[in-house]
């Protein structure tokens, strides 16, 4: 079955202070929405110094969602990591961990735009490195055990829920991206439909001898909302649509890839196109929303509708973690991606028509 996820990024072009904070609050009262509605995820993101307010704090945003909800995940994508002190990343993500019953995701991406680092001081050219730093010292961070840090001996406490750790997949679009995850026998996480790095991680886990798994968004992966009325949605939406998405695009230098790109300059482009869709709730429910697989080519495995069985020996891993004890949301797989999809073990996960949903009002989404 699909992974549903609701996203947030409180983009407010001009908003004042009164109605930015109204708008914080709807997103908390729509995510307990979504909680009690059997959505999967929500899943937020990082961005600083945007014109529009993109949210800059996406695991402030996420405890306020953990504390206000029982079953729902919450899926950061991504942590710009090189701009994160990796000591204070470890502490907060170990609290949210034990806040939320191990409901947090956190996708550690190293980001694209120059203008944050600047912001931020933090040096560009050594992005790389910085965010090699997080692989390599969180998980060990979370053992709450001494270890040696930047030429000092450091203990990190609490200890986080999750074990043997937190969730912390490695996101990007290029083949370092891949080599970090595979180094680390951390999840691959593609910012968009990547064959070519997908292959490469698979290629350099057999070579460091880890595991991992790769998460990749379907080919075409739309942003997905509900109305009862689409025409009457995008003559009161397509603006705010259309905003994000071209200032999206304006970010996204030629390298750089997203699941979920528009090169659309007008609502009737951008409703054309089909990257943003709005369907009415039976068209929905009439769509082609299954999932599918592909589990360890190497070893032989074929392609599979998720949930059938597998011939890989590790294609039991996500069985085990959602049989664990005290595990929160048995329901709901473990990191989410903008395409619906389920992980078990090493694998390639993709989804055929599968999206970002979200709920206008007239729907009943929260106002």
């Amino acid at each position: 079955m699909p992974v549903t996820v609701v996203r947030f990024n409180l983009v407010a072009p001009g908003a004042a202070p009164d109605a930015l904070s109204a708008r914080y609050r709807a997103a908390v009262e729509m995510a307990c929405y979504a909680d009690a509605h059997g959505i999967a995820t929500v899943r937020t993101e990082e961005h600083h110094g945007a014109e529009n307010g993109w949210l800059p704090s996406p695991l402030v945003f996420a405890g306020a969602v953990l504390g206000a909800t029982r079953r729902i995940a919450v899926t950061v994508s991504a942590v710009i990591g090189p701009l994160h002190d990796p000591l204070r990343l470890a502490e907060d993500i170990a609290v949210l961990d034990l806040l939320s019953g191990g409901r947090l995701v956190t996708v550690a991406g190293i980001g694209y735009r120059p203008e944050e680092y600047a912001m931020l001081g933090v040096d560009r050219v050594r992005r790389g490195l910085l965010q090699d730093e997080l692989p390599e010292t969180l998980p060990t961070a979370w053992t709450g055990e001494e270890f040696d840090y930047r030429g000092r001996r450091v203990r990190l406490t609490p200890r986080p829920y999750t074990r043997p750790h937190p969730p912390l997949p490695a996101g990007g679009s290029s083949k370092a991206a891949a080599r970090r995850a595979a180094r680390f026998g951390l999840p691959f996480f593609p910012s968009a439909h990547l064959p070519e790095p997908a292959a490469y991680d698979e290629e350099r886990l057999a070579e460091y001898g880890t595991e991992g798994w790769t998460m990749m968004p379907a080919a075409g992966t739309p942003l997905l909302h509900l109305a009862e009325d689409p025409d009457r949605a995008w003559a009161e939406y397509g603006g705010h649509l259309l905003h994000e998405a071209r200032t999206y695009a304006s970010w996204q230098p030629d390298g750089i890839r997203s699941a979920v790109r528009s090169a659309a300059t007008t609502v009737a482009e951008l409703r054309a196109e089909g990257v943003y869709r709005i369907l009415t709730p039976e068209q929905c429910r009439r769509g082609a929303w299954t999932a599918w697989c592909c589990t360890r080519r190497r070893a032989g495995c074929r392609w599979r509708r998720a949930g059938a069985a597998c011939g890989c020996s590790r294609s039991g891993s996500f069985r085990r973690w959602a049989a664990e004890p005290g595990r929160p949301g048995v329901r709901t797989p473990p990191p989410p991606v903008r395409a619906g999809g389920r992980d078990r073990g090493r694998r390639t996960v993709r989804g055929e028509g599968s999206g970002v949903l979200a709920l206008l009002p007239e729907f009943g989404g929260p106002r």
